[in-house]
């Protein structure tokens, strides 16, 4: 008797299922906000140095501001002028006859900088002046926040293990709340970078811990349709990201702005039920029967019988061990191998997909608008894997969109800047095979794991992408050595994950592992008639749909 078994007697996809996947879409709607909030909140206005002072004794008093800025600060080739330098004296032989000032003697600002708030009224740049020698600095908050991600990965990984996934995820609620409210108050860099990693710690539970309690409670046979709509959820968050960032300019009220709807995740975190699998795993029958009931009242099925209570449920799985570490991921051989693989895949995932997109330049559109484009192909994304997951399978696709991605990453490569308009075709499809990629990764890895491991093979597999999604601003800052270099690193980590991804197993229509044993002793491929009709009824639907 398997746990599938059992959703079959109460429904395994019905409107508790429904219900469940409702209520996780608030958080979720959350996550890309925070996650790619950097491309906005860390943004670069345009910047000079500050020459206000100058005009103080009079010999500049007189001329108007273009005229000032003539004088004082050198301009680049396409006459705009310069952000981090001015000359060391007033160059007024260039109101006579318009000399060209490359050769004249420069130093770095002396006064600050002025911004041109026409698009931001205030951003992390102009807050604290992380401009021009202290640039980088920016893009370290972001590799802080993910730092803080993958320290989550691994902590809440764990917790949810011992503690559930329900109890973990109240936790994560109320961290992401407390600090990303708090992120908008900070008043040093320091104490920002602080409060943003702490932020990034919250965030990831509720990142991993929502799609395995949505994936636990439904059948073999609607498991990628509850992977690929949920995540629909990140791309609606995404999009309203751009809408946030276009009307709200102030990088502090953006923050607040943002971190909002966890408060309403909070209040919903009541009607979410702790999974059953782990339940019963952790030998907690009688609140698993508590559950199991519920849903099959919410479903209108019948509730279990005394019989099967007693005779079933206590059986589903032996007991065991039940103190399962991350190190029961590498205990065992085929734990070992499979640990190693997902990783070295999740890392690819992750540092493609980041680095993507993190660079939001180069389209010949402003910002708010390319982050949007960027956003929208993740939806049609997400619903041609959900159609391939059924048909091809798993590995074919995973295999599939990570290869394609960096294929498009190559031909971006190799393709002039004058053609800027192909440029933007082939980074938005790549842009929409690294989301799929995305997206068929967590369902894929959910079902390689077992039960008794799977939250923590979660924690593991999203500190390796968060690993790579914190290297990946530090990757882009590599354009200065050389400026393809960016992007030859991000392909052939596409290449090489797409191709780790082939030595993975297929677990399309397979009944989810439930113990280590599951996965070290050979098993065959147990496909539930229950699965295999669900499956049949979706095809069926999709040959008679307009498309």
């Amino acid at each position: 008797m398997k746990f599938e078994d059992i959703l079959e007697e109460i429904n395994g996809f019905g409107p508790f299922q429904i219900l469940i996947i409702i209520l996780l879409c608030i958080p979720r709607i959350v996550l890309p906000c925070h996650f790619l909030l950097s491309n906005f909140i860390a943004a670069f206005p345009p910047h000079h140095c500050d020459i206000s002072t100058l005009g103080d004794g009079g010999l500049l008093k007189n001329l108007t501001h273009e005229q000032r800025l003539t004088v004082s600060i050198p301009v680049r080739e396409d006459g705009v002028p310069k952000s981090c330098e001015m000359f060391a004296e007033p160059q007024f032989q260039l109101l006579a006859n318009g000399s060209i000032s490359a050769d004249l003697p420069t130093v770095q600002c002396q006064s600050g900088w002025v911004y041109d708030n026409s698009t931001f009224t205030s951003t992390l740049a102009t807050e604290w002046d992380l401009v021009c020698d202290r640039k980088s600095l920016t893009k370290t908050t972001g590799t802080i926040f993910f730092v803080g991600v993958m320290m989550g990965g691994i902590a809440f990984g764990f917790l949810s293990d011992k503690y559930g996934r329900r109890n973990s995820l109240l936790a994560s609620y109320i961290i992401s709340a407390v600090f990303g409210f708090s992120s908008a108050f900070a008043n040093s860099y320091v104490l920002f970078a602080a409060l943003r990693f702490l932020t990034g710690v919250g965030l990831t539970g509720i990142s991993i811990i929502s799609v395995v309690l949505s994936i636990e409670w439904v059948d073999t046979g609607h498991r990628s349709f509850i992977g690929v709509i949920g995540s629909l959820a990140w791309s609606a968050g995404n999009m309203l990201l751009a809408g946030f960032a276009f009307l709200v300019n102030d990088w502090r009220t953006l923050m607040m702005t943002v971190t909002a709807p966890l408060g309403v995740a909070v209040l919903t975190w009541w009607w979410i039920p702790e999974s059953a699998r782990w339940l019963l795993v952790n030998n907690k029958v009688e609140r698993a029967h508590f559950y199991l009931d519920k849903c099959a009242k919410f479903n209108k099925r019948q509730k279990l019988s005394s019989k099967f209570k007693q005779e079933t449920l206590s059986e589903i799985l032996e007991k065991q061990d039940t103190n399962y570490t991350y190190l029961h991921l590498i205990k065992t051989p085929k734990m070992r191998r499979l640990t190693l693989l997902t990783g070295i895949v999740w890392y690819g995932v992750s540092s493609a997909y980041y680095g993507i997109s993190l660079n939001i330049s180069g389209f010949g559109l402003n910002m708010h608008l390319t982050h949007f484009i960027y956003a929208a192909i993740e939806v049609p994304a997400k619903l041609m894997i959900y159609c391939f997951l059924n048909i091809i399978g798993r590995r074919k696709c995973q295999a599939g969109t990570l290869l394609l991605t960096g294929i498009c990453i190559a031909i971006n490569i190799f393709l002039p800047q004058g053609l800027w308009h192909m440029r933007a075709v082939v980074a938005i499809l790549g842009k929409g095979l690294s989301e799929a990629s995305f997206t068929a990764v967590f369902l894929y890895t959910t079902e390689l794991y077992p039960t008794v491991v799977r939250q923590n093979s979660l924690g593991y597999t999203t500190f390796m992408s968060r690993l790579g999604a914190s290297v990946a601003p530090l990757i882009l800052l590599l354009e200065d050595v050389w400026t393809p270099l960016p992007q030859v690193i991000i392909c052939s980590l596409a290449i090489i994950s797409g191709l780790t991804v082939l030595l993975l197993p297929e677990t399309l229509n397979v009944r989810l592992p439930e113990t280590i044993d599951d996965i070290e002793k050979p098993r065959a491929s147990e496909v539930s008639s229950h699965s295999v009709e669900t499956a049949g009824v979706f095809l069926e639907s999709m040959s008679t749909t307009d498309i």
